[in-house]
């Protein structure tokens, strides 16, 4: 396999391991209080405490009694499997108390209106695909220089198959080949589990609304004030205070980068449906009138919910909508309306602030990215601690990797919206239409209309910093960005396409080798010792 890179697993592994490090800590940073709690005030005091706790750094959580947590049934990139190995917590103890399923990936509904392209699969990759995934980008490349050859990424991918017959992303014992999988889970039940395991492993707890915060002579926040007359000092801070962002932007006045001229959504509403026997291992992202609407399985319920632009429609024409699809027109069953702010804080590092999760910005949700950027930008953070290095080239070189890690992400977003072929609505045509792309993802784009591969680029630049070269060929392939199928030739010898019956027998004869979702959900498997194995992004 041609210049593979990082590995899903080990690089995962790796990145939550910052206490085998050496660390030289400054002996400044005595007190780190995190404002804001939920998933990402709690994930990021575990990241936080994993490391600095052992050199005497005290790690405080102050969490508003008054703040709800933005969760309507969430769901996770594979980064989250690495966040609790690191933490040697146990699926078995926490899926069940979060409600939450395993995930092997996206399937997207409705996208494109190309012939033989109504839906593809969005896979997580397995080491059984390093001996397909090859062959997939291959043939892909052939196609869209107009050879006729097999290049639809569902068949190519062992989880896509797991997916269609809802079974779980566990091996069997016997079988070496490790899935690198997501999970779907209720954020509410997942916050609260990561609060109590936190203060468990030592993270204090204070229960307080904070209302401001005070700056010192520098510029820096020496202080936060709460509603119940508390003040709050601290040597350094994490805003975690949500779309809020109370500290790096309200104290800090932080300047914001919006993305609404890439991405028109800015608004959702969810509903929650009963779920039988049957558990899905997949998200199902399902295009709509004017946005997408998601259906995640939790093992109690199945979490729906419909984003759109309120551009194109109002909250009661997408509650509307999504009842419908729901059969829910007649139901009293109550929504939740949400509004999203779409874009970036320049930096996410501002003197002795730094936020993480949605105070720090926001890609929408449709390929879960929410909390892999609360994990990347937390271990970021306490590696630079280590370092011993806290100046400002030291954030300048942090918030650069983060910004650029949000700029990738954005653009492979970008690209389902833009790739797009219907014609219904005026909220898809501007999205073909739109012109405000980045110049990557434009030099992407017009590589692959000419033919060009474009596996070279993605491993260069900020593109596959967001998402590796396989994951832009399943959108391209699984979108219909080829030429009319009439326009086609046979493939010639030179360019040696592969033919598909071997990949079908081998990934068939594999899942065999998978069980029910729902049968494995009910008595999950201790964690395999199998961390050396390579899953490859390709």
């Amino acid at each position: 396999m041609t210049d593979t890179a990082t590995l899903y697993n080990r690089s995962a592994q790796e990145s939550m391991r910052p206490q085998a490090r050496q660390s030289a800590l400054p002996p400044t940073v005595r007190r780190i209080v995190v404002v804001g709690g939920g998933t990402a005030g709690w994930m990021t005091a575990l990241i936080l405490a994993r490391s600095l706790t052992q050199h005497g750094v005290e790690i405080v959580v102050v969490e508003s009694p008054t703040v709800g947590i933005i969760g309507v049934g969430e769901g996770s990139t594979p980064w989250l499997r690495g966040f609790f190995d690191s933490l040697n917590i146990e699926e078995a103890e926490w899926m069940p108390q979060c409600h939450a399923t395993y995930k092997c990936g996206i399937t997207f509904e409705g996208w494109s209106s190309k012939p033989g392209h109504a839906s593809y699969f969005h896979p997580f990759a397995s080491m059984l695909d390093n001996l397909t995934m090859t062959q997939f980008v291959h043939n892909t490349d052939a196609r869209v220089r107009g050879a006729d050859a097999c290049a639809d990424p569902n068949r190519f991918f062992i989880a896509a198959r797991l997916a269609r017959k809802n079974l779980a992303p566990k091996p069997a014992e016997h079988f070496p080949f490790d899935i690198w999988h997501g999970y779907h889970f209720d954020a509410v039940l997942l916050g609260q589990f990561l609060h109590n395991k936190a203060v468990q492993r030592g993270v204090r707890y204070q229960v307080a609304h904070v209302t401001r915060a005070s700056l010192d002579e520098h510029g820096a926040i020496a202080s936060v004030s709460t509603e119940e007359g508390t003040i709050i000092g601290g040597d350094l801070f994490v805003d975690c205070t949500g779309f809020a962002a109370l500290l790096i932007d309200k104290a800090l006045k932080t300047p914001y980068v919006s993305f609404s001229e890439n991405l028109f959504n800015d608004a959702a509403v969810a509903i929650p449906t009963p779920i039988g026997d049957t558990v899905p291992s997949e998200t199902v992202s399902k295009a709509m009138k004017h946005g997408w609407a998601w259906k995640i399985p939790l093992t109690q319920r199945f979490g729906n919910g419909y984003v759109y632009s309120s551009q194109f429609c109002s909250a009661t024409e997408a509650e509307s909508e999504l009842r419908e699809r729901l059969g829910l027109l007649e139901s009293d069953t109550p929504a939740r309306h949400l509004k999203m702010k779409i874009g970036r804080v320049t930096k996410h590092w501002n003197k002795n602030c730094v936020a993480i999760g949605l105070s720090q910005g926001f890609i929408e949700p449709l390929e879960a990215t929410a909390l892999l950027f609360i994990q990347q930008t937390a271990t970021a953070f306490v590696e630079c601690l280590e370092l011993g290095d806290l100046s400002e080239a030291a954030q300048a070189r942090f918030n650069a990797r983060v910004n650029e890690h949000f700029e990738g992400t954005r653009d492979y977003i970008v690209t389902h919206y833009k790739t797009n072929s219907r014609t219904d609505t005026d909220y898809w045509r501007a999205n073909a239409a739109n012109l405000n792309l980045s110049e990557p993802l434009k030099e992407l784009l017009n590589r692959w209309m000419s033919g060009n591969s474009i596996a070279p680029m993605v491993r260069k630049q900020a593109l596959g910093r967001g998402y590796p070269v396989f994951s832009w060929y399943a959108i391209m392939a699984g979108m219909g960005i080829f030429p009319d199928a009439g326009d086609l030739h046979t493939p010639t010898a030179a360019e040696g396409t592969f033919g598909i019956a071997e990949i079908d027998n081998l990934l068939e004869r594999s899942t065999a080798n998978y069980r029910d979702h729902r049968e494995v959900l009910s008595n999950i498997p201790a964690r395999r010792n199998d961390q050396s194995l390579q899953v490859y992004f390709w």
